[in-house]
């Protein structure tokens, strides 16, 4: 997946950056407002990892105005905001999840793959194709009850193909998915 991380704490963004990275995402991060709303025109992402309190102003207002353009794509609150009030605006302003700081990045990455499953239309991290069993929170693949390796590019294309069975996908959704694992590579 593509995500796009707003974060503008150089510590816990450097460390989501490289842990989510490690887990074979492909991240781009920026730490204002202005710069997200200048990556979100610039490139298709499957997911949005937001602070709400940045330099340039309210990470909610930020997420208000993508729902209120239209825009879909999942988006996990990362904050120290830990009020129920806090949670229950940023859940309202159409927010998929909330996790309130300091988490633990394991915890983080499981959150990324629920949402992820949710957004695929399957809750299962468990999908079976033919005589594959593919774990997609786990990233394995088994044909016939052997492991299948993938590298990063395989895997982007594969899982791009697996969340979404029956559809066409364009040369350049595909290629933007390949694009990103390689900027990580």
């Amino acid at each position: 997946m593509r995500i796009l991380l707003i974060e503008d704490d150089e510590t816990l963004g450097s460390a989501v950056q490289e842990h989510v990275a490690a887990e074979g995402h492909a991240v781009d991060r920026v730490v204002r407002l202005t710069d997200a709303d200048a990556s979100v025109r610039t490139a298709p992402y499957d997911l949005i990892l937001l602070d709400l309190m940045l330099p340039d102003g309210r990470g909610v207002e930020f997420l208000q105005r993508r729902r209120a353009a239209g825009d879909t794509t999942p988006v996990i609150i990362l904050t120290a905001r830990d009020q129920i009030s806090d949670r229950i605006e940023g859940l309202n302003a159409g927010a998929d999840d909330y996790l309130v700081k300091p988490f633990d990045l394991s915890e983080l990455t499981a959150r990324i793959a629920a949402v992820s499953r949710r957004y695929s239309g399957n809750p299962n991290p468990l999908v079976e194709i033919g005589d594959l069993e593919i774990d997609l929170a786990s990233r394995a693949v088994y044909r016939c009850g052997r492991a299948v390796d993938l590298t990063a590019r395989e895997w982007a294309i594969f899982e791009a193909l697996v969340q979404r069975p029956g559809a066409i996908l364009s040369k350049n959704k595909l290629e933007d998915r390949l694009y990103s694992i390689v900027a990580e590579i």
